[in-house]
This record gives C-alpha cells, sequence and structure tokens, in this order.
C-alpha cells in the first residue's frame, strides 16, 4: 500500500521495468541495467531512486501492528520464586503465512509461518494476572509481523505498458512496506532494506537515510507514516 498524504505538485516518472522485479506499491525502486537498457527494480537500500506504485507480485501482503496474545496457563514456581510453564503451549495468531523474518514477539515463541501457530516452550515465565488475583496465571504477548493475504491473488499493473512509476522528491506519504521487526518512534531516521522496504535499521554504514518518520504504526493504524527527504 502506497498513498501519499502531501506533496508539493511534483510528477511521478515512468521508467522500464526489470523482467523479474516482483513488487508491490511503496516499496523502493533503483536503477539497474538489462541488456544494456537502464531499468527499475526493487532497491537493495544502497541507492534508492524512489517509491514504486505499481504492482507486480503472485500475492498480497499485508501487516499486523501490535496483535496482543494473552493466553491462560498454569505454571510452577522455579528456584527464582517465578511461576513458569511446565509443558508447552500452542496459540494461533489471527494470520497465517507468515512472511520470514517479519515477525516480532515481546515474549520468546517459537512460531511456524506457514499456519501462524506460536508455541510457548516449558519455562517460560508467565507474566500477566488475566482475573486479578494477584498472581500470574496467563503469558500476555504482543506480536508484529507481515503476512500473505490469502485466496487474493496477485496483479501486474505493468504488463501492458512495461513500465513502472516512481514518485521522488519531498513527500509525506504512508506504506505498510516497513520491516515489523523493528521499532518507529516518532523522528527515527529511516533506510532502505535489502528488499527494498522501509527500515529504522540502518543495514550498512553504505545505506542513506532517506526519509523520517511522522507517525508510527500501531493498532489502529497498521501503516507507517513518513516524510521523504
Amino acid at each position: 500500500m502506497f498513498k501519499i498524504v502531501h506533496e508539493n505538485n511534483g510528477q511521478p516518472m515512468s521508467f522500464p521495468c526489470h523482467p523479474s522485479a516482483t513488487f508491490e506499491p511503496g516499496q523502493f525502486g533503483q536503477l539497474c541495467v538489462d541488456q544494456n537498457q537502464i531499468c527499475i527494480g526493487v532497491s537493495n537500500g544502497r541507492a534508492p531512486i524512489g517509491i514504486i506504485d505499481d504492482i507486480r507480485t503472485k500475492a498480497f501482503s499485508n501487516v499486523s501492528i501490535n496483535e496482543i496474545v494473552i493466553v491462560p496457563a498454569q505454571g510452577v514456581l522455579n528456584e527464582a520464586g517465578k511461576y513458569v510453564l511446565t509443558s508447552d503451549i500452542k496459540y494461533e495468531l489471527d494470520n497465517s503465512n507468515i512472511i520470514p523474518g517479519s515477525f516480532q514477539s515481546t515474549v520468546s515463541v517459537i512460531l511456524k509461518d506457514r499456519n501462524g501457530v506460536i508455541t510457548f516452550e516449558a519455562g517460560t515465565e508467565l507474566n500477566f494476572d488475566a482475573i486479578g488475583l494477584g498472581i500470574p496465571n496467563a503469558i500476555k504477548t504482543i506480536v508484529n509481523y507481515s503476512y500473505f493475504v490469502p485466496n487474493v491473488p496477485g496483479d501486474d499493473s505493468v504488463a501492458g505498458s512495461g513500465r513502472v512509476t516512481i514518485w521522488y522528491g519531498k513527500m509525506i506519504f504512508e506504506t505498510n512496506m516497513f520491516e515489523t521487526s523493528q521499532s518507529y518512534p516518532i523522528n527515527a531516521p529511516l533506510y532502505v532494506s535489502e528488499y527494498g522496504m522501509l527500515t529504522s535499521r540502518k543495514p550498512s554504514e553504505f545505506h542513506p537515510s532517506i526519509a523520517m518518520v511522522t507517525a508510527p504504526p500501531s493498532l489502529d493504524m497498521q501503516y507507517l507514516q513518513a516524510m521523504l527527504f
């Protein structure tokens, strides 16, 4: 998803699309060469030229931000005086087909990305009082992740023209094409990841900052708002 919130009356550029590139609106593009022709592919973060406003993918993706998981559990006291699980507990997230590498949890879990099931292992500390007894009787974690939307086939908006639209220049925009495994405080500098997505993580010293967070993703706003430099 890509939405322009404010832009200084600029116009996008149009370039030939690299034959093997796959992308969604909101990812960043980069100039490359294919058979002596200058074209656009997905940026590796080192020289992003602008934001892609076309789609070529086999499946749509989306994000789940600050999904709250509370699992009732019984625990026993360990040597440190903490209540912990005596056996594994499984929990099914709101979505399946989670994109590998995008998952983040405030409590350590084991993830099966295909079916969207997480496992709290034996020994995990109970950290939540679900019924107000003053004794931990549940595990609470907050998870963030990207996932492929089921039963919605992809699309190819560049099939006819063979050209891709790129927005550039100073603007404020919103997108769900960002690394959900990172945090995004207001005014944080943003970079482009190795896969053309926004991130607050600086992949290397050769990756320039290209934007700044103007509104972080939240449970109500499942996208990141940023100002492009």
